[in-house]
């Protein structure tokens, strides 16, 4: 999976998501962590199905004169994971505890959704909630 390093600042309340990679892709949040949320999303949708832009590393940001401004005003760097959709479905055999599933297929039921649709869904949220 691809990532990208993002620049946040702000302060509680108001926190501010920019990437030095995805010009106008930005992202905000009440907190922290709600602004790290959002800028998986936004970055998702920046991309889309298009081929990503190639990030740059750490290393190569420091020695950006605008990433260094950013840096010396209090924004610090986050590593954001590119959940890119590829448009195309494809089979995965996976084991699941019996019992399990049947959780899985009754709260799918209840939402409207399929199996899949409702795991891609969940293991999306996962992913988002560790950023």
């Amino acid at each position: 999976m691809a990532h990208y390093i993002a620049l946040v600042d702000g302060k509680p309340g108001a926190y501010g998501v920019v990437f030095p990679d995805a010009p106008g892709c930005t992202a905000m949040g009440a907190t922290h962590e709600e602004a790290l949320r959002n800028a998986v999303l936004a970055l998702s949708d920046w991309v889309g199905q298009d081929a990503p832009p190639v990030a740059r590393s750490i290393e190569d940001l420091r020695i950006d004169d605008e990433v260094g401004e950013q840096l010396e005003e209090g924004s610090v760097f986050a590593i954001v994971p590119l959940i890119q959709e590829k448009g195309r479905p494809v089979k995965a055999n996976l084991s699941i505890d019996a019992g399990l599933l049947e959780a899985i297929d009754d709260a799918a039921s209840r939402a409207g959704l399929t199996r899949s649709a409702f795991l891609s869904s969940a293991a999306r949220d996962k992913i988002i909630e560790s950023v």
